[in-house]
């Protein structure tokens, strides 16, 4: 190899080499499994820690339509007891991951990705799952294909059918939260491209422009985690 033609250049690197320490509140292994006291009591402080306008009222809510108690679903993930909590806090904590990671790469999204901002959007992108869930019994075949009867969840739509995020957007407003611009597209476009097929061309446009806000974007990602990855 005719190394005449190349220019090298040598550096000289003055340093110690640290171990990675995340600078969030998180060094402990998932919610998974948790009681559910546990998982109430870490949402509500980190919800009263934002001192929030409106945040009280927020969790009084919560408390009385039995947010704490529901599943995250009906049969896919986390779908027993306090799975909605569960799954909330996981998705807190994949976005405090993302949100530290991407500051220090793109450093000018720092001011987007406030911690604040990060645990608003995160703890309550789902409440409007709060009160749409009620326990039911089922029949299935067993593996000698015997009928037997199993718990399970039945979901109602029918107390407020106004979709998903949009819904969890509406509630919060309603209970007197204020909401940074931001949070709202976090919230109202966090299902990202599963929220899309049956909404109009304008929706598709709106989710578009919203998915280019740094916030929106990571709790999409943080909430996509959650659910495929870490609660499987």
């Amino acid at each position: 190899m005719d190394l005449s033609a190349k220019y090298i250049s040598i550096y000289y690197i003055n340093g110690q080499i640290q171990k990675y320490v995340p600078t969030y509140e998180l060094n402990h292994p998932p919610f998974t499994n948790k009681p559910c006291a546990l998982m109430k009591d870490k949402f509500v402080s980190l919800l009263n820690a934002t001192g929030r306008q409106g945040i009280n009222s927020v969790i009084t809510y919560l408390e009385k339509v039995g947010f704490f108690e529901a599943p995250a679903s009906i049969n896919r993930h986390l779908s027993y007891e306090g799975g909605l909590v569960e799954h909330s806090l996981n998705v807190y904590r994949m976005a405090m991951m993302l949100r530290e990671q991407m500051i220090l790469m793109k450093p000018d999204t720092a001011e987007q990705l406030t911690k604040e901002s990060i645990t608003i959007a995160a703890l309550l992108h789902d409440v409007c799952k709060a009160n749409i869930y009620k326990q039911a019994k089922k029949w299935r075949k067993d593996e000698q294909n015997r009928w037997e009867q199993y718990d399970t969840y039945e979901a109602d739509y029918s107390r407020f059918p106004l979709g998903h995020g949009e819904k969890s957007v509406i509630m919060l407003l309603r209970l007197g939260l204020q909401l940074t611009n931001d949070e709202v597209l976090a919230i109202r476009w966090h299902m990202g491209a599963w929220n899309l097929p049956f909404q109009s061309y304008e929706d598709k446009c709106n989710i578009s422009e919203a998915s280019d806000h740094p916030l929106t974007a990571i709790i999409q990602a943080a909430d996509g985690l959650a659910t495929h990855i870490m609660e499987k």
